[in-house]
Formats: structure tokens, C-alpha cells, sequence
């Protein structure tokens, strides 16, 4: 038995820092949206770059999921923590997955591309900022949430309008293969929403 002080000493389990884990993978996320945008833009080397982050955001979140089983409390509803870290894995994955693609059909970004994947980062970027506010200030991780929307509606625009060029392009290839990317970023832009919706319901139960 230990004693301090004359009196004893009480050990509570262990409080893993569930959201600064849940930041920490963010984080990778942000660091791998902006690589994809670089690679958008031109920089072909930072395809690696994406790869990389990508499985480093995967152990992220192993991190997030092995702190929710043996936390004693978290700040926020544990089922909220784990989807917003699946959700924001699953933007992760389909920006690698639309980089394999793009090499897989030999088709270099294109301006409407470069576009998409700098909406994509931004929205990255509105997200994860709202992770450290989900219990200390609600207001301001619904402000970033809703940022992070209207990103993807950004997507959406350009998508619609990229492929109502298509019908001028004059090689079927061409189309064929941008078409699948466009509807790639379509989806990625899906993705992103889907997290900013999951951030107004965690900041909604709690209220």
C-alpha cells in the first residue's frame, strides 16, 4: 500500500489524450491532402509522398482506436471519436487510390483536377481544425465544419463544369480516363462532408 503525506494515494485509470490522438492523425491527413494537392499542381515525386502519409495516418488511427478501448473517459462521445477518425481515414485512402489511378491510366492532372485537389486540401484543412474544439468550443468546430462544406460544394462546381467539357475532348481514352478521375474526386469531396456532418453531430449531442 503507498501512502503520501500521511494519507493514501488513489490511482485512477489512466486518461489516454483521445482527441490530441484524433488531432495527431489529422494532422497526417492535412500533411497528405496538401502532397496530393502538390501533385495535382505538377509535382509528380510527391505521389510517394501521398502513399507514405497515408499508411502513417493508418497507424494514427490504430492509435485513436487502441485509446478508445481502454480509456476511462473521453471528452467526447467515444462512438463520435471513432467515426470522425474512420471518416477522415476513408478522405485519406481515396486520395491515394485517386493517385494510383491517375499513374494506373498514365493520365497526368489536368487544370480542372489541380482545382478539385486544392479544394480537397482546404477542406482537410477545415476539418481537422475543428477537432480540438469539439468539447471546448462547440461554436468554432461547427464554424470550421461548415468551412469544410462549402469546400465540397467548391468540388462539386468544378466537377459538374469538368465534365461538361468532356463532351469536347476528341480522344475516347481521354474521356474515359478522366471521366473516372473526376467522379474520384466527386467522391472525395463526399468524403469530406461526410466528416463535417459527423463533427455537427458529435457538437449536437452534446448540447
Amino acid at each position: 500500500m503507498t501512502r503520501r503525506r500521511g494519507g493514501l494515494a488513489w490511482f485512477l485509470p489512466k486518461t489516454p489524450d483521445v482527441l490530441g490522438l484524433l488531432s495527431a492523425q489529422g494532422r497526417l491527413t492535412v500533411d497528405g491532402a496538401e502532397a496530393f494537392d502538390r501533385w495535382a499542381a505538377g509535382a509528380e515525386q510527391e505521389a510517394t509522398r501521398v502513399r507514405a502519409l497515408e499508411h502513417a495516418a493508418d497507424d494514427a488511427r490504430r492509435a485513436v482506436v487502441a485509446a478508445l478501448r481502454s480509456a476511462f473517459t473521453t471528452p467526447v462521445e467515444p462512438e463520435d471519436l471513432y467515426e470522425l477518425s474512420e471518416r477522415l481515414d476513408a478522405v485519406m485512402n481515396q486520395m491515394k487510390d485517386l493517385v494510383r489511378e491517375a499513374e494506373v491510366l498514365s493520365m497526368a492532372p489536368d487544370p480542372a483536377m489541380a482545382e478539385m485537389s486544392h479544394l480537397v486540401a482546404a477542406g482537410v484543412r477545415d476539418l481537422v481544425a475543428a477537432f480540438p474544439d469539439l468539447a471546448a468550443s462547440p461554436d468554432a468546430a461547427t464554424a470550421a465544419a461548415d468551412r469544410a462544406i462549402r469546400r465540397h460544394r467548391g468540388i462539386e462546381r468544378v466537377y459538374r463544369r469538368a465534365m461538361s467539357e468532356l463532351v469536347l475532348a476528341p480522344e475516347i481514352g481521354e474521356v474515359t480516363a478522366k471521366r473516372e478521375l473526376y467522379r474520384r474526386y466527386a467522391r472525395i469531396g463526399d468524403a469530406v462532408e461526410h466528416v463535417a456532418n459527423r463533427v455537427w453531430y458529435a457538437v449536437v449531442k452534446q448540447g
